[in-house]
């Protein structure tokens, strides 16, 4: 059953396709990464399928049938066109921050709100600026808004022990160790 959105009208639509563009196949994974439930996640994927911006098609795997999905040309252009838009109104954001134009600052957040979840996902905002911008406007973050920001630290902290176990250091062993020995209480 499709819920006959807008794809263009709708961050979340967007966030699935993106995830589906970076090789995510699974609604299980898709809703993992988007934040999304998975019957949120299964709707939209029969919306952009329906729409002819994904493809849907079943893979024979050593565990039976496995459904695969892909983004079409199409997807991939309506994808990549609204990134740049909205990576245009970034830009404007940024500028009215730098500036201190909290007028301005304020009438985006009422018109472009529902888009910046999608541009956490997508990487075209920076999660530290847009915590930082919140913090300066003193408004609060929605819940989703929260989930991105929330899980940017944890993943940064779990980046930082992987990056140390690349380059060749022992990794968990050592926060253990440190941890307990460099405090004096």
């Amino acid at each position: 059953m499709s819920s006959n959105v807008k794809v263009g009208d709708s961050p979340n639509h967007f966030m699935v396709l993106d995830a589906i563009s970076r090789g995510i196949k699974s609604v299980g994974k898709i809703a993992s990464v988007t934040k999304l439930s998975k019957p949120q996640v299964e709707m939209i994927i029969n919306d952009l399928a329906a729409q002819r911006l994904i493809v849907k098609s079943e893979k024979k795997s050593f565990f039976g049938k496995k459904e695969e999905l892909t983004i079409t040309e199409t997807g991939m252009r309506m994808l990549m066109a609204k990134k740049q838009e909205l990576d245009q109104k970034f830009q404007q954001i940024q500028q009215w921050y730098s500036n201190g134009q909290m007028g301005q600052l304020q009438n985006s957040m009422q018109s472009d709100r529902l888009w910046f979840p999608f541009m956490m996902f997508s990487g075209i905002m920076n999660i530290m600026f847009f915590a930082s911008m919140m913090s300066m406007m003193g408004a609060a973050m929605s819940p989703a808004e929260s989930s991105f920001a929330g899980d940017a630290g944890a993943g940064g902290e779990a980046g930082d022990g992987g990056a140390a176990g690349d380059s060749g250091d022992a990794g968990g062993g050592d926060f253990g160790g440190d941890m307990g020995g460099d405090f004096g209480f």
